[in-house]
């Protein structure tokens, strides 16, 4: 595992989130189950080394859960009868890896019956599939607590792939993210939509055809985009793509953590309309070229923003046997 800058909970005592970081410890099982993070990380090294998607969808299904209803672990929980669960809002509609996030409670729970939570045992994951494809390590606050309401019209609330700037920065404000925080989180895995996630992943064509087909009333492809790239893309989506599951890696090394993504930001070869409207404000435009000139300042820079957005509060009221259902 490279590039390890391991963090603690005191990057982020400062302004609301202090308070946040008090309730989350580093080590909060350290006496009731020890050997939490371990049991995690053997079961995320499973995962990975049987399917290469992994350590985006994780990465994706903790920002996905962060950013509605707080880090509760609302996101893993399955659709009633009653009730039609996040997993089936529309931005969540392509989110997998479920699995192993119970294989690795149903490893803790052998351990140490009702103690980790599902919503821990997410946050752990996430960082484990950063590290294990090679960006940075950080120590993760845990005391998180699942929630039991799960709403798929909530989903609503996610960033979409069209935000501009003041969209998105509306978006992470609301959760106490800042701007630094936002470039950071921009530059990681997703698989589809939302901003947090392009360094790792793999994005359909649905989510960037608005950059390549009938932009605007003068261009037919948004003119920020590097020709030859924008050429590829209309190749992989035409107009009236009928392929399922067709679309583009989001950097050229895809199964890497690295800092690609903002170099290829800044040669006009993003996929989201979202990525591009980086550029346009100056303050992000600055994090961009520093972060694509210095790895390392990312690296230090992501793992302090996934602690923060780690630790958006959330209303959990239980530790859940089975993290697809309620206690």
């Amino acid at each position: 595992m490279a590039n390890i800058f391991p963090l603690v909970c005191s990057f982020l005592f400062v302004s609301s989130l202090s308070s946040l970081c008090s309730a989350l410890r580093v080590d909060y099982y350290h006496h009731t189950c020890p050997h939490v993070e371990e049991a995690v990380t053997t079961a995320v090294k499973r995962a990975m080394a049987a399917d290469r998607t992994v350590p985006a969808a994780l990465l994706r299904m903790h920002f996905h859960d962060c950013f509605v209803r707080g880090c509760d672990g609302s996101v893993l929980l399955d659709s009633t009868k009653k009730n039609k669960a996040e997993k089936e809002g529309p931005a969540n509609l392509s989110l997998h890896a479920f699995y192993v996030i119970d294989n690795a409670k149903k490893a803790v729970e052998e351990m140490c019956p009702g103690v980790v939570s599902c919503a821990d045992i997410l946050a752990l994951a996430a960082r484990d599939v950063v590290a294990l494809s090679g960006g940075p390590s950080w120590e993760v606050p845990k005391g998180r607590k699942d929630g039991r309401v799960s709403e798929a019209t909530e989903t609503i609330q996610l960033p979409a792939p069209t935000f501009n700037f003041s969209q998105l920065q509306q978006s992470f404000s609301q959760r106490d993210l800042s701007t630094v925080d936002l470039v950071a989180l921009s530059g990681t895995p997703t698989c589809s939509a939302t901003p947090s996630g392009h360094t790792l992943g793999f994005s359909h064509c649905s989510s960037f055809q608005n950059r390549i087909h009938n932009f605007d009333a003068k261009h037919d492809v948004d003119p920020s985009l590097h020709p030859a790239f924008a050429a590829s893309l209309r190749r992989v989506c035409p107009a009236h793509n009928k392929v399922r599951n067709a679309g583009a890696t989001m950097d050229n090394t895809a199964t890497v953590f690295d800092n690609a993504y903002y170099k290829l930001l800044l040669e006009g070869k993003s996929l989201f309309s979202s990525d591009q409207a980086l550029l346009s404000h100056p303050k992000a435009k600055q994090l961009v070229s520093e972060f694509a000139c210095n790895e390392k300042e990312f690296f230090e820079a992501f793992a302090r923003s996934m602690i923060k957005m780690g630790s958006i509060p959330g209303n959990g009221q239980e530790v859940r046997l089975n993290c697809r259902v309620v206690r």
